[in-house]
């Protein structure tokens, strides 16, 4: 059950917008008893409904669009006698996550890039209404047969993008403590396990500055391999969602039971960077050693440190050794890139 709600998430999607037809206009005459000649009274058709996309932070994937990917709005209704208009038809909106940038399918060009909440944007217009008869009444034309049939509504096909709208980006190869360590500071619950791809999924977590108001959302983004820019492994999938990030915090198992050397992991991990993006290479970036927790993986983590000429930054996420300090280093980070000093 747990894999299957794993793979429910969707960061890419295709949908069909289909607004409603505008409905038509009536062809009427008024008919009374004694009222001879009583003139045309043909209402306008309705509109037809539109087809709008919403932000919401309740989504978190675009798996309600992929299975849902036929989106149709209701016909407006034609007009009637008595000058009376027909119902407008009924609008669709689809909800999508804050971050999904909408795309024409056929052309390629962006549409809307929904990063707020609430953000909206109307995909496929409804089709306009036909006025009916009495509209074409005048001076001379004072009995028009003339309606107008209402204009078909917009269909379009669409592509959806989600990139998730973060803080902070948490990155590290697999087995780096990216889970532990967002269980351990926010609400956040990935698995947690000792195989690589523990995160098959990228997970947002808040954490809570202390001040009631102040709080960094951080997007744990599913642990790269080498080549990932290139279509290896899970990472190329969701390397797009590091690029909304404002920082980057770069976790590196210093354990006596790392997969590889602290150096070579941190190297993979730029150079991967660097290979999607010289633009997130060059984001402010704050290095960690993860499961310091006695004296050979201390010496591991300063040696690397010395080699890579950054401040030493050590934490244990199981224990929470050094994790205060380096919240804070973190939150100091991302002020003086509030107020321009990065």
């Amino acid at each position: 059950m747990g894999q299957k709600i794993e793979t429910m998430f969707r960061d890419e999607a295709v949908m069909i917008a289909h607004a409603g037809d505008g409905g038509s206009g009536c062809r009427s005459f008024h008919r009374e008893k004694y009222i001879n000649l009583g003139g045309p009274d043909g209402g306008d058709g309705g509109r037809g409904g539109d087809v709008t996309l919403l932000a919401s932070v309740q989504e978190n994937s675009l798996y309600r669009v992929s299975r849902n990917f036929h989106a149709r709005a209701s016909d407006g209704q034609p007009g009637g006698s008595n000058n009376r208009s027909g119902r407008s038809g009924e609008s669709v909106t689809v909800v999508v996550p804050v971050g999904t940038l909408i795309y024409d399918f056929e052309r390629g060009n962006l549409l809307a890039d929904l990063t707020t909440e609430g953000a909206c944007v109307v995909v496929a217009a409804g089709g306009k209404p036909g006025r009916g008869n009495a509209r074409f009444a005048t001076s001379v034309n004072q009995a028009p047969v003339r309606t107008e049939k209402g204009m078909e509504g917009e269909v379009r096909k669409l592509r959806l993008e989600l990139k998730l709208v973060a803080d902070v980006g948490l990155l590290g190869l697999p087995n780096a403590g990216k889970s532990t360590f967002m269980r351990r500071v926010t609400a956040a619950r990935p698995r947690v396990a000792d195989y690589p791809f523990t995160t098959l999924n990228p997970s947002l977590g808040i954490l809570d500055l202390g001040d009631g108001d102040r709080h960094l959302v951080i997007a744990d983004i599913p642990g790269l391999i080498e080549g990932a820019h290139e279509g290896k492994g899970l990472g190329i999938q969701f390397l797009r969602h590091v690029e909304r990030t404002r920082l980057l915090l770069h976790l590196v198992d210093c354990s006596s039971m790392a997969l590889e050397e602290p150096l070579e992991a941190y190297r993979v991990i730029r150079a991967e960077l660097a290979g999607y993006s010289e633009a997130l290479m060059a984001r402010p970036t704050l290095v960690v050693a993860t499961k310091v927790e006695d004296d050979e993986s201390r010496l591991k983590a300063e040696e690397f440190f010395a080699a890579i000429q950054l401040p030493a930054r050590m934490i244990s996420a199981a224990s929470g050794a050094g994790l205060e300090a380096m919240l804070k280093g973190l939150q100091t980070l991302a002020a003086n890139l509030e107020e321009g000093l990065v």
